[in-house]
């Protein structure tokens, strides 16, 4: 029976990306895109981004979307490259000296920070919880200034990343998100953030950080104590969620990087701007999209 059921899975899993391959060759451009899936007649219903994708979670093969090429605001979603940038580096274990320049630069642009002290010293492995899970901006300025060297260098570094990806929608001019120097001037596409995420979310490293919904570094001769708690609220509200990323800004709005496995098929996708202010609405957002991609799926599956 288990094996009657991972071929079936498979079965499912090949007509759901052949043909929504098919539908996305044939489909008109529209600011809504709903494939004719052989079990689903529309796309999911009550999605308030103003941008948006879902993507089967293997081959990045897109099965609805809305406004997919279309450059937008993506806030603390930033950090996903950020991480990227500093995980290829390969010197996670290195010593990164907190700058005393974090504090300045967290309230001059309202960022969330992870409690970082100027002067404390944690390694660059410890600095990517601190990034991704209470998504610190103070963690993403002492690590760009690590490993840059300098802003300047790490930014060049992630739109030199965002290049060689094929990330033709995307700029980045900050290490957080945060609107500096602009509101817009940090942007990308749901289509971008998707490729962006199976990146990420290939390295174990990365997923493992995603992953976890606190991380705790315990007092040391150079570094208080801390406790970091993710702001993804998917992780252990939604069955199968393994990541990744929120973000959240005036210009844009609350969104949401997000991945899950159920029944051992994978789903990645992303919403922006689903709101001006509230994360629930985010989360509603890539359940409602989930659920309309899982739900048949589920059904047909003789999995429990």
């Amino acid at each position: 029976m288990r094996k009657f059921a991972r071929l079936l899975q498979t079965v499912v899993l090949g007509a759901l990306i052949a043909v929504a391959g098919h539908g996305l060759a044939a489909a008109p451009a529209a600011s809504d895109t709903h494939l004719p899936l052989p079990w689903v007649t529309r796309g999911p219903e009550g999605v308030h981004a103003s941008g948006a994708a879902l993507a089967d979670g293997l081959t990045g093969t897109v099965l609805w979307s809305r406004e997919l090429n279309t450059s937008l605001p993506i806030a603390s979603i930033t950090k996903v490259m950020t991480a990227l940038v500093v995980i290829n580096s390969g010197a996670l274990d290195r010593a990164v000296t907190v700058p005393g320049e974090v504090v300045g630069y967290c309230a001059e642009h309202d960022g969330s920070t992870a409690g970082l002290v100027p002067g404390e010293v944690l390694t660059g492995r410890q600095l990517l919880y601190a990034l991704l899970l209470p998504s610190g901006c103070d963690a993403a300025y002492a690590l760009a200034e690590a490993y840059g060297p300098g802003q300047g260098g790490f930014i060049a570094a992630m739109n030199e990343t965002a290049r060689r990806m094929g990330l033709g929608g995307t700029n980045f001019t900050d290490p957080s998100g945060l609107p500096n120097p602009t509101d817009h001037s940090t942007y990308s596409t749901p289509a971008d953030l998707v490729t962006l995420g199976l990146r990420a979310m290939s390295l174990p490293v990365f997923r493992e950080i995603v992953g976890s919904r606190s991380y705790g570094v315990p007092a040391g001769p150079g570094n208080r104590a801390h406790l970091w708690e993710t702001t993804n609220g998917m992780l252990g509200d939604y069955p199968g969620a393994v990541g990744i990323k929120t973000g959240n800004t005036d210009a844009a709005g609350t969104c949401l990087l997000f991945e899950t496995v159920r029944a051992g098929i994978p789903m990645i996708g992303v919403v922006l701007h689903s709101s001006d202010y509230s994360a629930d609405v985010a989360q509603a957002d890539a359940e409602r999209m989930l659920n309309w991609a899982y739900n048949p799926i589920l059904t047909a599956l003789p999995i429990g």
